[in-house]
């Protein structure tokens, strides 16, 4: 597989990110379908803890392999791609080892004293497995990238994510008639094995190039690869750094919000259901829209990088500008949707109509959310990392305290839990953007944001209209009023200049589809 350019791999990137992104989606309705919210619950349970140790595990190499192979290519030095392989995996190796066998002796007391619900113990168990598969496969990741090979890293994605679908009906189903906590760990097995196929794939295309034998000289290569060990970690340490924050914050969460419960009185069955409730469906669906300020945002980085290289400020207002202005109306419709369909969409989605009064509070401020990941991205641009990691901080401690202070008081319960997430939604967004004011100068376009507020409340209130007049079924109801809102969010978004013709060219995915 040769590799690609810039525009290319992004495109193949974002494609695969959204087809995953899909699958994925599919693969937690099924999931939900079958175990429930209780069941959810478990699961989700089990993730944050996952995630913090998969971010210990590949301690950032990924990043770190892909820059150190692009320059070791550019040299033309297949010796120190080498050298890069084997240090890395050496590393991955003995973290994954060592963090494995720590979250299986500390699952007793994960599941026990901190998660409140014991039965989180058989999916901490189950998705254990999958630390050392996923960390040699960011090391083979990590080298593809760097090679502008995109295409092995996208297509192991799609397989991952088809692989889990297929098995986890399967395992879900056979495995709920012993329990719901059994059902739970099913669904971790199949992510487990969905992985190892991603894994398997990548090495297959990897063992077919036949540029680099890893095992011949194993030791000898190992022995003298200090100056690579440094290198790799000055890298990758920084970028751990930054990812540790989200993970420690994520971790926190799920112990934080069921202790919470537990003192405001609820009990452990439903403080699990509840919490399988807001992180197992909601979340996921009202981020879901998101590919395209991803999309925004990777073109955002080497557009605002330039100008400012080249000190063109006013080009970087105008970048900015573009991507603000893409972000709301991205996010508009998509709170449209979300808002108004809130109660359809949860009962086609989960069987769970009940849960649309969580998504109905969050949906209005998770619009934000959309203009946080462009903002971080300039920030990055701007050399403001530290800025951005400073804010996220800040952003996951307010959320801590807000989650104890709020979902401790039994009339909110779940719902201030809700609010906390709310909450670090709005601040981190608005702490980015004060960010960037105080480092360019920046002038609000207030027209525009007048003019897209109209656009979002007139379009929510005509198809809320538009839904209260049909009488078909639930489905098809829910999928004429969808069209119905986007045909009219068009019209509005046209009629009245928001997206212009410059704005559709700067986003990758819709640039590739016009040409």
């Amino acid at each position: 597989m040769s590799k690609q350019t810039f525009i290319q791999g992004t495109m193949i990137l974002i494609l695969a990110g959204l087809i995953t992104k899909v699958l994925g989606f599919i693969n937690r309705i099924v999931v939900a379908r079958i175990m429930g919210q209780e069941g959810v619950g478990l699961y989700m349970m089990a993730v944050p803890t996952l995630i913090l140790t998969i971010t210990l595990t590949r301690l950032g190499l990924p990043v770190a392999i892909s820059k150190m192979v692009a320059e070791a290519e550019a040299e033309r030095n297949p010796q120190k791609i080498k050298q890069i392989l084997i240090v890395s995996l050496t590393i991955t190796g003995v973290l994954s080892i060592i963090f494995t066998t720590a979250m299986i002796m500390l699952a007793p007391i994960l599941s026990q004293n901190l998660l409140t619900d014991s039965r989180s113990y058989y999916p901490l168990i189950a998705i254990a497995p999958v630390v050392p598969i996923i960390a040699l496969s960011s090391v083979i990741r990590g080298y593809f990238q760097g090679r502008q090979n995109m295409r092995p890293s996208a297509y192991s994605q799609v397989i991952e994510q088809i692989v889990r679908i297929t098995l986890v009906a399967i395992l879900t189903g056979a495995l709920l008639p012993y329990g719901v906590q059994f059902a739970a760990a099913g669904a971790m097995i199949s992510v487990v094995i969905g992985e190892l196929a991603s894994l398997l794939y990548m090495f297959s295309i990897f063992k077919m190039q036949k540029r680099i034998r890893v095992r011949r000289g194993f030791f000898a290569y190992l022995s003298k690869g200090r100056d690579t060990f440094n290198q790799l970690l000055r890298i990758s340490l920084p970028t751990t750094a930054s990812q540790l924050v989200g993970s420690i914050s994520y971790f926190f969460e799920p112990i934080v919000i069921t202790m919470s419960l537990a003192i405001a009185g609820v009990t452990t069955v439903m403080a699990t259901s509840q919490y399988g409730a807001l992180a197992g469906f909601v979340i996921p669906f009202l981020t879901l829209p998101m590919f395209i300020t991803y999309s925004l945002s990777v073109s955002l980085v080497p557009a605002i990088s330039e100008a400012a290289a080249q000190k063109k400020h006013h080009l970087i207002e105008r970048r900015l500008n573009q991507a603000l202005r893409i972000s709301m109306l991205s996010g508009g419709i998509s709170v449209v949707i979300t808002y108004v369909l809130a109660v359809p969409l949860m009962d086609l989605m989960y069987d769970a109509p009940e849960v649309a009064r969580y998504v109905k509070v969050m949906a209005p401020f998770f619009f934000f959310l959309y203009f946080q990941s462009p903002l971080q991205a300039v920030l990055q641009a701007l050399d403001l990392a530290k800025a951005a990691m400073m804010n996220s901080i800040i952003g996951a401690v307010v959320k801590i305290i807000a989650i104890f202070a709020l979902a401790t008081r039994p009339e909110l319960g779940i719902m201030g839990a809700a609010l906390a997430i709310v909450i670090n939604v709005v601040l981190v967004t608005m702490l980015h953007f004060a960010t960037i004011v105080k480092v360019i100068s920046y002038t609000v376009v207030v027209k525009d944001y007048l003019k897209g507020i109209f656009t979002i409340g007139a379009t929510g209130l005509t198809v809320a209209w538009f839904y209260s007049q049909l009488n078909g079924s639930l489905l098809l109801n829910t999928l004429y009023s969808i069209i119905f809102a986007v045909v009219i969010y068009l019209v509005l978004i046209i009629t009245l200049n928001l997206l212009k013709k410059e704005d559709v060219h700067f986003i990758p995915i819709l640039n590739k589809l016009i040409k």
